[in-house]
């Protein structure tokens, strides 16, 4: 796995000269994070770490049912409160109505109706944190409890839940002949649960009035010119009177500040006058953000007698929740990519997103991809089984390679090593078998302290091939705009891309050490200031914000030049920067990046846009996508088949890439994403029985842990570039976190023999083992 760079790899610091020391440099070095020192030792600045002079405190009042109308709402007794300041509710949003980051029906604080628990209610601001509790509690609200939809196979049949109905989305998707009919057959009905991304760091932020009328909004938003738009939209402001400053992003794998945290505060800042902080409590965090889609598929695969597919058909229902939110965006994605990385001639998928009384579903890393992806493995492992022919072999016989064609009837023209892959991870050796290691010190499934019978473990080996989006669908229009600024041999770049732990910050710096030769190289923090850049999902930063500021790093590069190359009378293309030298191809000029530079100021900015794309049409066809990432894993599990518990041995990953920008950070992406998705597989359901949050904290939900990780080989990173992507690059983090939970499914039906057929994999679908 080379860098894919030359000697300009490393870069000297320091004074010149011998003994110098050579720290990572530019593009294919594994440059660490710049606030890597502050994070590791707890001075980096995260919301909930934020204050102000005369600071008040906000407490949100959330609604214990899951569908009730409300009756009446009395804050007098909470008004009176010594210390409270200001109480609001939905009679004192002076904006829209109904917002919503694809779909305005969402309100800012429950009216006549609450639509799922913990919906907003009141907020209130006070003195102290306590106090502003103690008020939200003396709200005094009367609710007439009603009938929750809590199935959503129901939603069609129930009462509508919104003026818009139960419907969000309907896509039904037609490729080929539908007469068409294999002489195999499998069939499968599958369940994937409600995963919630459980952000290290709660939500928190902090709302200050500004003297001309407006708000500034501290948060650590992903998303920080929607998020000014829609607050604007709620305060009834124009978006140059509320601004938004991203403070430290403790992660995100999804949409990090959800609207019933972020919109209270500036309505309360602007009552008050004062700033206002708000930290929500776990219980909170579980009840107000967007979770992965609860999602219900049936499918029937058609093969010929060699294992070759013939026709897919399924039905795949997705849970929207209360609200619309990305929901038209994950259906999008579940059925575009039924069928997987492989080859189907004929397609037949109907696809439904609905909205129910549970808690929302949004934006959740791999939403739509992954769940499809657990049921299309589950459907290859039952063809395979069928035909009596190895897992891994029958998909390679319907792998997907560059050229085929989608369902959508969209042509697959980036880099598809799906093949390569697959074998990649199947012909990794297997790790070994604890038979040589005395009973005692074996890892049982359970913890080391197992409480099963070794003899009981059965060790199963499965594979999964997963694909996802890369950047919008359907006519999104992808734009970053980024500046890149030299003086003083220091470069900086603006750019309103946030750094949520995708490593952005520190591939911005590598773009510019590598086009410039400077290598002290800051990233400016972000605010809505600065040109938009667009959400932090789908690996757009790496791609259209990256692009934005290598474009801009070029500029700056040939303002750099020309002087040099007029005055020896050569265009700038004969030039050179590398190792902080600026050299011609005929060495006559050589001189040094910082002698060019002294005395000037550079700057220039740019966009990048890639190519537009379209909605899907009336048949589900059309080209929705700029780019696909795919993946291959391997699984090896261990079960005990007495009380259903399950360790995973080991995940073998093999990815394509496009090229490798930093290789450090591109391994921990990808073991980070594995991770979750082993949560998925095996640990992670937030439970929801008639629509109310079952034990809303992390003792309840059970999150893999370091005991639970297991070893993670990443055996093969195909560097094959897409050529419309700046760099050749593809994003890394969501497609390990798709594939690896379909992986270990896989794996249990292998060590069992039974079908699993619902995630998180529950200890009565592991017992009993079906043995030859």
């Amino acid at each position: 796995m080379g860098s894919g760079h030359g000697e300009a790899a490393t870069a000297s610091t320091g004074a010149p000269g011998a003994g110098a020391e050579q720290l990572p440099h530019g593009i294919g070095s594994s440059l660490p994070s710049a606030d890597i020192r502050a994070k590791t030792e707890g001075t980096f600045p995260y919301a909930s770490d934020l204050w102000a002079e005369g600071l008040l405190w906000a407490a949100v009042l959330r609604s214990p049912h899951a569908h009730a109308r409300i009756v009446s709402v009395d804050t007098t007794h909470a008004r009176e409160l010594p210390g409270v300041r200001a109480v609001v509710t939905h009679e004192d949003v002076p904006g829209q109505a109904l917002l919503g980051r694809r779909t305005p029906d969402r309100p800012v604080f429950a009216a006549d109706v609450v639509r799922h628990h913990g919906e907003p209610i009141a907020a209130v601001a006070a003195d102290h944190p306590d106090t502003a509790r103690m008020a939200a509690a003396a709200i005094i609200v009367e609710y007439e409890p009603l009938e929750p939809v809590t199935d959503p196979e129901k939603a069609f049949e129930a009462p509508p839940l919104h003026p818009d109905g139960n419907l969000i989305r309907h896509i039904p998707l037609r490729h080929g002949d539908p007469e068409a009919s294999g002489e195999v057959v499998v069939e499968g009905l599958y369940r994937i649960g409600r995963q919630d991304p459980a952000p290290i760091g709660a939500e928190a932020g902090l709302a200050v009035p500004r003297p001309d009328g407006g708000v500034e909004l501290y948060l650590a938003s992903t998303d920080p010119h929607g998020d000014r738009d829609m607050a604007a939209a709620a305060y009834g402001l124009s978006p140059d009177l509320v601004k938004v400053v991203v403070t430290g992003v403790p992660g995100a794998s999804a949409d990090r500040e959800d609207a019933s945290f972020q919109l209270p505060l500036g309505l309360l800042a602007l009552r008050t006058g004062c700033p206002v902080k708000l930290t929500a409590s776990r219980e909170e965090s579980f009840l107000g953000h967007a979770h992965r889609h609860p999602t219900l598929l049936r499918y029937r695969h058609h093969a010929d007698a060699e294992g070759q597919l013939v026709k897919v058909e399924a039905q795949i229902l997705l849970d929207g929740g209360a609200y619309a939110d990305s929901s038209a965006d994950a259906l999008a994605a579940a059925v575009s990519f039924a069928c997987g990385p492989y080859v189907v001639p004929n397609a037949f998928i109907e696809g439904w997103v609905v909205r129910t009384n549970n808690p929302p579903s949004g934006h959740v890393r791999g939403e739509g991809a992954l769940q499809v992806c657990a049921a299309y493995e589950a459907q290859m492992d039952k063809l395979a089984k069928k035909l009596g022919v190895d897992p891994a072999e029958v998909r390679l016989r319907n792998a997907m390679a560059t050229g085929d064609v989608l369902p959508t009837g969209q042509t697959v023209t980036c880099p598809a090593p799906v093949a390569e892959l697959l074998t990649a991870v199947r012909d990794f050796p297997l790790p070994d078998l604890p038979k040589d290691t005395p009973p005692e010190e074996w890892l049982l499934p359970g913890g080391p302290e197992g409480a099963g019978d070794p003899g009981a473990v059965r060790r199963g080996v499965g594979y999964g091939l997963g694909m996802v989006q890369l950047l919008g669908a359907e006519g999104a229009d992808e734009v970053a705009t980024a500046t890149v600024k030299v003086q003083d041999g220091v470069a900086t770049v603006i750019c309103a891309a946030v750094e949520t732990g995708q490593g952005f910050s520190t591939l911005a710096r590598q773009i510019v050490q590598e086009t410039l030769g400077v290598d002290d190289v800051r990233v400016a923090p972000v605010d809505t200031d600065q040109p938009p850049a667009g959400p932090s999902c789908h690996g757009r930063h790496t791609w259209v914000s990256g692009g934005a500021v290598e474009r801009a790093a070029k500029m700056v590069r040939t303002q750099l030049l020309q002087p040099l190359a007029h005055k020896f009378g050569m265009s700038t293309e004969l030039l050179q920067i590398a190792d902080g030298k600026i050299t011609s191809y005929d060495g006559v000029l050589s001189t040094t990046v910082e002698e060019a530079m002294e005395g000037k100021e550079l700057w220039a900015t740019a966009q990048c846009r890639p190519h537009p794309t379209e909605p899907l049409d009336a048949n589900g066809q059309g080209d929705a996508f700029v780019g696909m990432a795919f993946c291959a894993i391997r699984a090896v599990v261990d079960v005990d088949i007495e009380i259903g518990s399950v360790r995973v041995v080991e995940l073998a990953v093999a990815q394509d890439v496009g090229r490798i920008l930093n290789p450090a950070q591109l391994r921990v992406r990808i073991e980070a994403g594995v991770t979750q998705g082993v949560g998925a597989a095996l640990t992670e359901n937030l439970r929801t029985p008639r629509g109310l949050v079952r034990h809303p904290d992390l003792t309840g939900y059970a999150l893999p842990t370091a005991l639970d990780a297991p070893d993670i080989r990443i055996v093969k990173l195909v560097e094959e570039r897409d050529v419309v992507a700046p760099f050749g690059a593809k994003a890394a983090s969501a497609v390990p976190v798709v594939t690896s939970p379909a992986a270990v499914a896989s794996a249990v039906r292998a060590a069992t023999g039974r079908p699993v057929n619902r995630l998180p994999i529950r200890p009565q679908a592991a017992v009993g083992a079906e043995l030859a």
